[in-house]
């Protein structure tokens, strides 16, 4: 299980757009589960709608994207060295509204790593219930050629 205080320390993202909260169970190589709770003040529910907040989908995804680059970076040699990016979204989902007061479950299996490029299944739910899914291709790219 992961806390929050590691999870900073893997992936570059900070509030307000950090999505994962905790890590509940990871397999290196293979899959994890991961928790972000959606409260009330998030400040995506100023403008999406103010009347019925509704979690945007492509933060959902990123959700689960963001637990993915939390596999990955156990997955792989030297993650230290390396940022993960999408590539494609496919197959992508949504069943039911995620709303202020949700668990969001994170759900995400590595199903292939080549090279620097990977292809996930994911599926975020709340109470046992889809919410969202689908399938995440990103790629790794090493920090040095970012910086060249």
């Amino acid at each position: 299980m992961l806390e929050i205080e590691q999870i900073l320390r893997i992936l570059p993202h900070r509030y307000p757009f950090l999505l994962v909260d905790k890590v509940l169970d990871l397999e290196k190589g293979k899959s994890i589960v991961a928790i972000k709770n959606v409260t009330y003040n998030e400040s995506f529910f100023q403008g999406h709608f103010p009347e019925y907040k509704v979690m945007p989908g492509v933060l959902v995804v990123e959700a689960m994207a963001q637990a993915g680059g939390i596999l990955l970076f156990h997955s792989v040699p030297d993650p230290q060295g390396k940022l993960v990016f999408f590539s494609k979204i496919d197959n992508m989902k949504f069943r039911k509204p995620v709303v202020p007061g949700d668990q969001l479950r994170l759900d995400v299996e590595l199903l292939r790593l080549k090279s620097r490029f990977c292809h996930m299944k994911a599926k975020a739910s709340v109470q046992e219930e889809t919410v969202a899914e689908g399938d995440i291709m990103a790629f790794l790219v090493d920090l040095e050629e970012l910086n060249e």
